[in-house]
């Protein structure tokens, strides 16, 4: 037995050895696909947010295929009503920030530098000189003409980017079909997959993560929608000419935890300040933000989504930041997915690691189920954040 010992070990270390390499080769695979994945990962998530909903119209006695059908249509009919409201509105408010220019530009440099260069001391205004920044680019003329190649590359391969992007929207919606018709398929083929012996713990870990992750998504979903249109509907009644663009913006960026309300109070008083030039709409776009915080705070976040993704805010920050540093776009959509699930995970590592004799040293008793009885574990008390449904 003491022979096989460390053959036994070095088997073992080999076996991970291997997995741990599958998985850098599954990353950077990954990070390879990045630009051809975006609309299957989104049209993924669509089909797992729409799921209960055909599943509900399946037990009303209705067919797969008819539920599917009735679903994608509703999914359809609303994407395609936002559309139709707001893209003329955005229209219109980038068309009058472009009027706008002029005065921003006034505005930068007649007040805001000239308060900036007596409250710090810096001239900051030789920094936008035109001949200052005309003798920069002499001087450092092999860099300039680096960029300017680099510029001119990247507008040669723009007309591929643009097909691409226009490939990606019309695929998006042949396979949100596909996958919302076929997602109980799918899901019993990646089931199959899974070892015997761990079936009941990774079924147990697959149905909080996505309990977790659905209420969380929904929820937020709705946060956004509503904050946005509350930022809004206040900053046009402010008076500001931007304020429904500002108001969309920050209710895109609430998903980040202080990101939306802080960038609005800055591009709101930014455009109060221009638009007016007194401190009066600068209180009233702070009003606004202050009346929207108090109502996330107190009553939209508590009621829609809780605590349902036990995640700290400086945690979501950081995974969306490293999402989007690491895959782009795609790694921003899958931030909070991942860390979702990672923190279900987590969870359910230190379940195990405070029922093993690491923890509990050899004096303490153990529980009754084992490290390596898949079946008992699945009675491990579950947080009560995680017991939650969906409303």
């Amino acid at each position: 037995m003491e022979t096989n010992t460390p053959l036994y070990e070095i088997a073992r270390f080999l076996r991970r050895l291997q997995w741990a390499a599958i998985g850098l080769g599954a990353l950077w695979l990954l990070w390879l696909l990045t630009p051809v994945l975006t609309p299957f990962v989104v049209a993924a998530m669509l089909a797992w947010l729409g799921d209960p909903l055909v599943e509900r119209l399946q037990r009303t006695g209705r067919s797969r295929n008819t539920a599917v059908a009735l679903v994608f249509t509703a999914m359809s009919l609303v994407v395609i009503l936002v559309l139709v409201l707001l893209v003329p509105l955005i229209e219109r408010q980038i068309a009058t920030l472009i009027a706008s220019l002029p005065s921003y530009r006034d505005w930068l440099l007649r007040t805001a530098i000239p308060w900036l260069e007596y409250r710090t001391g810096m001239e900051i205004s030789n920094w936008l000189d035109f001949n200052h920044l005309v003798e920069l680019v002499r001087s450092n003329w092999e860099r300039a003409g680096g960029i300017a190649t680099t510029l001119l590359a990247y507008l040669s391969r723009s007309g591929f980017a643009i097909l691409g992007l226009v490939a990606n929207i019309a695929l998006l919606p042949v396979l949100t079909y596909f996958f919302l018709r076929d997602w109980n398929l799918l899901v019993a083929r990646v089931s199959a997959l899974i070892p015997r012996d761990h079936l009941a713990t990774v079924t147990k870990l697959a149905r909080e993560s996505s309990d977790v992750l659905g209420a969380f998504l929904r929820g937020q979903f709705l946060v956004m929608v509503i904050l946005g249109v509350m930022y809004g509907l206040g900053l046009w009644g402010v008076g500001l000419d931007l304020g429904i663009l500002i108001g969309i913006i920050a209710g895109l960026l609430t998903f980040v935890p202080y990101l939306g309300p802080a960038s609005g109070i800055i591009l709101g008083c930014i455009a109060a300040l221009v638009q007016y030039g007194d401190w009066q709409h600068v209180a009233g776009v702070l009003a606004v933000f202050g009346i929207g915080q108090v109502i996330e705070s107190y009553w939209l976040t508590p009621k829609m989504v809780g605590d349902r993704i036990g995640l700290h805010p400086a945690a979501v920050i950081f995974a969306v930041l490293a999402g989007g540093q690491l895959f782009g776009f795609l790694g921003m959509l899958l931030a909070l997915p991942v860390a979702a699930v990672a923190n279900v995970l987590l969870r359910y590592a230190e379940q195990r690691y405070t029922h093993s004799r690491l923890y509990a040293g050899d004096r303490a008793p153990l529980p009754a189920s084992g490290a390596n009885e898949p079946s008992k574990v699945e009675a491990a008390p579950v947080p009560e954040a995680v017991e939650r449904q969906p409303e």
